[in-house]
C-alpha cells in the first residue's frame, strides 16, 4: 500500500519542475498541451495518485475521455467525454493520469495569481466561482466549445513562446478572461439543461432546510452555511449556489435567510418566547444580532413585526 506524498505548488517553477517542462517561458503562467506533462514521470511511480497536492495557483485543465478518475475533497469522478476542470489557490487535490489514447486531446493552463492582480480581472475573477466547483461539477464541452477554448489557449501559447514585449501580459490577461467568459457562457448552458437534476437540488434543499431548522444543530451552531448545505448533497456550496440562482433566482443564502426569516416570523406570533429566547434558538448568542438580520431581511425588527401584527388581530 503506497503512503500519499504531499506537494505544496507555490509558483510556476515549482509546476514546471514538477512536470518536467523545463525553465518556465514566464514566471507567472505556464501552458502544456497532450501527454508531455504527465507520461513517464520517474519521480511518482506507477501516476501521480500517490500525490497530494496543495495548490497556490489556478489551474485550468482538458481532460480528455478517457482520463480516469479526478479526486477532488472527497469526491471522486470519472470522465466518459470531453470535460475542463478549474481549480483556484487554497485547494487541496490528487488525480491519476491514465490516458488510454496518446492522442487524445488535452491541455492544462496553470497560472499565479500575481499575473491578474493589477488587471481588472484580478478583482474579476470572483465572479467566476467555477474555480470553488469540485471535480463532479467539471465542465462538459461540445465540439464547438472544446475549439473556442483551445483556440484562446493557443493564443497565450504563441505569446508565451515569443519575444516578450509591453504588449505580452495584457494580451495573456486579455485571452485569460475569455476563457474565464466562455466558461462562464458554457456552464450556464449546463445548468439550463440539466433543469430537471436542478429541480431535484432545490427540493432535497428545501427538505435539508427544513430538518436543519427543527434539529438542536441550529441552536448549537447557527444557521447553515453555504458550504454545509452543499455537503448535503455531495456538492461544493458555490455550484449548488449557482445552480439555484440560474433554477430560482435565489442563491443558497437567499434560501437559507428566506428559511430563517419564515421560521421567526412563526416563532414570533406563535410563541411567548422574548426575543432574546427566539434568538437563542437560532444560535445567536447576542439578542442584538438576531435583531440585527431580521430587520435587514424583513424591514422591521422582530419587535415591531409582533406589535404590529397584535395589533392587526385585535379588536
Amino acid at each position: 500500500m503506497s503512503s500519499i506524498k504531499e506537494l505544496h505548488i507555490k509558483s510556476i517553477s515549482d509546476v514546471n519542475e514538477f512536470l518536467q517542462l523545463g525553465k518556465p517561458l514566464h514566471p507567472l503562467i505556464t501552458v502544456f498541451f497532450g501527454g508531455c506533462a504527465f507520461d513517464n514521470l520517474p519521480q511518482v511511480g506507477k501516476g501521480v495518485e500517490d500525490i497530494k497536492f496543495i495548490n497556490d495557483l489556478y489551474f485550468i485543465s482538458m481532460n480528455g475521455t478517457q482520463a480516469g478518475a479526478f479526486n477532488y475533497g472527497n469526491n471522486s469522478y470519472g470522465y466518459d467525454t470531453d470535460s475542463v476542470t478549474f481549480i483556484g489557490p487554497n485547494q487541496v487535490f490528487n488525480f491519476p493520469i491514465n490516458y488510454k489514447d496518446p492522442n487524445e486531446e488535452r491541455w492544462g493552463l496553470i497560472f499565479h495569481p500575481d499575473l491578474i492582480r493589477e488587471h481588472t480581472l484580478g478583482s474579476e475573477i470572483k465572479q467566476y466561482t467555477f474555480f470553488d466547483y469540485t471535480s463532479n461539477e467539471a465542465l462538459i464541452l461540445d465540439i464547438n466549445g472544446k475549439k473556442v477554448l483551445r483556440g484562446l489557449m493557443n493564443k497565450i501559447f504563441i505569446e508565451l513562446n515569443q519575444t516578450f514585449d509591453k504588449h505580452t501580459e495584457d494580451i495573456i490577461v486579455q485571452n485569460l478572461g475569455s476563457i474565464f467568459k466562455y466558461s462562464n457562457r458554457y456552464y450556464e448552458a449546463q445548468f439550463q439543461e440539466r433543469s430537471d437534476s436542478n429541480s431535484y437540488f432545490l427540493r432535497e434543499l428545501e427538505l435539508y432546510l427544513e430538518a436543519y431548522f427543527n434539529s438542536e444543530e441550529l441552536r448549537e451552531k447557527g444557521l447553515p452555511s453555504i458550504k454545509k448545505c452543499g455537503e448535503a448533497m455531495n456538492l461544493s456550496g458555490s455550484y449548488l449556489s449557482d445552480l439555484l440562482k440560474k433554477e430560482t433566482g435565489k442563491s443558497i443564502k437567499d434560501h437559507i435567510y428566506d428559511k430563517f426569516l419564515d421560521e421567526a416570523k412563526n416563532l414570533l406570533l406563535s410563541s411567548g418566547n422574548s426575543i432574546s429566547e427566539i434568538g437563542y434558538k437560532f444560535g445567536f448568542q447576542y439578542p442584538q444580532h438576531f435583531s440585527g438580520l431580521f430587520k435587514l431581511k424583513s424591514g422591521v425588527s422582530p419587535s415591531e413585526f409582533r406589535k404590529r401584527i397584535i395589533e392587526k388581530i385585535e379588536p
